[in-house]
C-alpha cells in the first residue's frame, strides 16, 4: 500500500499542492499534519504505527517528513523497520537500495543545511532591522511618553491611569521602561 504523508510549511501553510501529488501519483491513503515541523506531529506518529511491510511511505519531499538529518534518519529507520520503504516524489531516490539510501541523507544534510542558512539570514535580517530602529512585536496600546511626562508633572499612577486608561501597574511599569533602567518599585 502506498501511504502518503503532508506537512505544512511555515511559508505555504497549505498542504494542497502536496495532496494534489499524492493523487497524481495513485497514494492509496494519506496523512496530513497541520502544524510546524518544530512541532509535535501526530499524524506522523499514527502513520508510523499504521505502516506495515510491504507498505511505501512517500511524501512530497525529504523535507516535509523531518527538518533535521538526523530526524530524517529516525523516520526512514522506523520505517525500515516495519518493512516498508520511503519515497520521495520529487526527489530521485528510493530507499529500497544502498544508493537510494545514500542520496537520501545527502538530501537530509542539504535541507538541514539550507534551514540552517535561512535561519542565519533571519537573524541578519532582524538584527539589521533593529539597528535601522524598527520595532518587533505588538504595537503599543498607551504612549509611554505621554505617561512619563504626566509623572513628571506631579500625577500619581492611579491619575495617570485614569487620564491614559489603563491600569495602574500599566503606568508604573511604562514609565519605569521610559526613564530606563529603574524598577517600578523604585519611582513610588
Amino acid at each position: 500500500m502506498k501511504v502518503g504523508y503532508a506537512r505544512v510549511s511555515t511559508i505555504e501553510q497549505d498542504t494542497a499542492l502536496q495532496v494534489r501529488a499524492f493523487g497524481a501519483a495513485g497514494l492509496d491513503v494519506y496523512f496530513e499534519d497541520q502544524r510546524s515541523g518544530v512541532a509535535r506531529r501526530p499524524e506522523l506518529e499514527l502513520l508510523l504505527g499504521y505502516l506495515e511491510a510491504g507498505d511505501e511511505l512517500v511524501v512530497y519531499k525529504v523535507d516535509r517528513v523531518a527538518r533535521s538529518l538526523e530526524g530524517l534518519l529516525s523516520v526512514v529507520r522506523q520505517v525500515d523497520a516495519k518493512g516498508a520503504r520511503f519515497r520521495s516524489l520529487t526527489e530521485p531516490f528510493d530507499t529500497g537500495s544502498l544508493s537510494g539510501k545514500l542520496m537520501l541523507q545527502m538530501l537530509g544534510a542539504f535541507a538541514e543545511f539550507e534551514r540552517g542558512m535561512i535561519r542565519e539570514r533571519c537573524a541578519a535580517g532582524r538584527a539589521a532591522a533593529k539597528a535601522r530602529g524598527s520595532r518587533f512585536g505588538r504595537k503599543r496600546r498607551y504612549d509611554y511618553a505621554v505617561m512619563l511626562e504626566l509623572r513628571r508633572e506631579g500625577f500619581s499612577f492611579r491619575e495617570i491611569a485614569g487620564r491614559v486608561g489603563c491600569s495602574h501597574a500599566t503606568a508604573v511599569k511604562a514609565v519605569a521602561r521610559v526613564v530606563g533602567g529603574l524598577t517600578p518599585e523604585s519611582i513610588g
